[in-house]
């Protein structure tokens, strides 16, 4: 035997036999981890009314499913004889998981170690989760509460030097928004990088009382701008409701998570899949009487929008996707099981493409075309806003952008004409140039402009020279709404079908099966990525 061989389990050497006692030592350097940032650090993130990261953890995910990445990852304490005497973890905890019985990739800040700031984080271990998620493809799930890794003056104090500045794992974070799904939720102050890493995704939620999301935080405000204001004031759901950087609001963490559970449910694991196709629970030939009377016949009543999307896709299906839309309706639903992306329009808030709407539009076209869910239109559009608010406010460059990314778009889309199409908001609901599939209802009412509200400028020398000007206005009205009339549109193939409103679900259900069967052609890297 070679002298190596003869030295193993020599009486004369004193080391143990196995890595028990190494083993051991995971263990207890694991349960420091889980201390998080001590007892007093974790009572105060309760008692701000805020879970800790590691209840998050627990609440989101399957049960039992984490496998922690990183665990032992912080800044350890030693004695002059180098024995381990305290740990402080890193204020990120990573790792994989699943949703729904899905893999994602989890990356959640502990406010409970430094508040999240970047004297308390080990930048490798954000990037390679990010690097991780973007080489194995899974979703990305973000739940932010801090500064995520960002500056401090402490740590700037520190180092004794300022540096130039560099976002972690920048690069792939970008990327990955055209590669997987990236969700990220606003659990506590988010600031800085934070912020930045929070609008950097395909759904950002925020937790109303809870979260509050800004580019730098009160003290800096203050010492800035000289304004005073507490952290819901500068940044809290009041502030960011339907200014088109938050998509949905909560009124819990809980239900934050039931939020990020559904929107993950309609999306592939990345762009080299397809969407999840779910079993078939609502007949495809389902008919709605309701829908043959929702539209009302005078056409300055509104109606609502929620009954005819419930009463065309599947029941339990609709998610609501960009909430400060406004009057302009995006959101996810399934056709006989089958994900879809929606744009409508709810009539009580407006019938015409704001800022808001077009922002709206373009984050739920930029969605589909990069995780492949074809895109149905239920078709009202007024056109783009107008007046002076509306011209300072550049809608329309917005709305132009929205109509461009429908245009690039190359999943499959389908409208059904519900009332109104007028104006380059109109033409632009759809890509009609393509092969896209249209039906239009009998309250159906086009052109590239309202036929009746330019009844005077249009004709104003021939009422003008009648003898009863009033009555010249309404015989040209009466001719005016002859000519308007969808049957003389669909007699010149200007809609490829008038129908029956009951029919709408069945004729989407048969289109959407076609729509799947060409959709492997666009798996991989999508037209254009997905625009924070």
């Amino acid at each position: 035997m070679s002298g190596a061989q003869d030295r193993v389990g020599h009486p004369s050497d004193c080391r143990p036999a196995d890595w028990a006692a190494e083993v051991a030592e995971i263990g207890r350097r694991r349960e420091l981890a889980m201390a998080m940032g001590g007892p007093d650090k974790v009572d105060r993130q309760r008692a701000s009314g805020r879970l800790t990261v590691r209840e998050r953890i627990d609440r989101l995910v399957d049960a039992g499913s984490f496998a922690e990445l990183g665990a032992l990852t912080g800044f350890a304490g030693y004695d002059e004889e180098g024995r381990l005497m305290s740990v402080v973890p890193a204020n990120f905890v990573t790792g994989t998981a699943r949703i729904g019985g899905r893999g994602v990739l989890l990356g959640c800040d502990d406010f409970t170690v430094r508040g999240g700031s970047g004297d308390a984080a080990i930048h490798a271990k954000q990037v390679f989760a990010e690097q991780y998620a973007a080489g194995m493809r899974l979703p990305v799930v973000r739940l932010l509460d801090g500064a995520s890794g960002g500056g401090s003056v402490k740590m700037t104090h520190t180092a004794g030097a300022t540096y130039v500045p560099v976002n972690p794992a920048w690069d792939v974070v970008v990327g990955n928004l055209s590669l997987v799904p990236v969700v990220a939720a606003c659990l506590g102050p988010t600031v800085g990088l934070g912020a930045a890493r929070l609008v950097m995704s395909h759904l950002a939620v925020m937790v109303r009382g809870v979260g509050q999301l800004f580019t730098a935080g009160p003290p800096v405000v203050r010492a800035g701008t000289g304004e005073d204001l507490t952290k819901e004031e500068l940044g809290g759901a009041a502030v960011h409701l339907g200014n088109g950087t938050i998509e949905r609001f909560a009124d819990s963490e809980d239900e934050a998570f039931a939020i990020i559970r559904a929107f993950l449910s309609y999306l592939p694991a990345s762009v080299h899949e397809l969407p999840p196709v779910l079993a078939r629970d609502d007949p495809p030939d389902r008919r709605d009487e309701a829908l043959i009377s929702a539209i009302p016949r005078n056409p300055r009543l509104p109606y609502r929008i929620g009954p005819i999307l419930a009463a065309i896709f599947d029941r339990g299906s609709l998610f609501s996707y960009a909430e400060y839309g406004r009057a302009t309706v995006t959101a996810l639903a399934r056709l006989d099981g089958h994900p879809v992306g929606v744009i409508a329009t709810d009539p009580y808030k407006g019938t015409t493409m704001s800022v808001a709407g077009a922002q709206a539009m373009t984050r739920l076209v930029d969605l589909c075309e990069t995780f492949h869910l074809p895109i149905v239109s239920l078709t009202d559009q007024g056109g783009i806003s107008i007046g002076k608010i509306a011209e300072a406010q550049g809608t329309i460059r917005h709305a132009a952008r929205a109509i461009a990314a429908v245009y690039q778009a190359r999943v499959p889309q389908a409208e059904m004409i519900v009332r109104r199409v007028y104006g380059v908001a109109g033409a632009g609901a759809v890509n009609r140039h393509r092969a896209a599939r249209s039906w239009a209802w009998p309250s159906g009412d086009w052109g590239s402009l309202p036929v009746q509200g330019g009844v005077e400028a249009a004709f104003r020398s021939q009422i003008e020279q009648a003898s009863d000007p009033a009555a010249e206005i309404e015989r040209i009205r009466t001719a005016l709404a002859a000519i308007s009339s969808p049957f003389r549109t669909a007699e010149r193939f200007g809609v490829q079908d008038l129908i029956d409103p009951r029919d709408t679900r069945p004729l989407l259900c048969a289109w959407v099966r076609d729509a799947y069967r060409v959709m492997p052609e666009l798996l991989g890297s999508p037209s254009f990525g997905t625009r924070p």
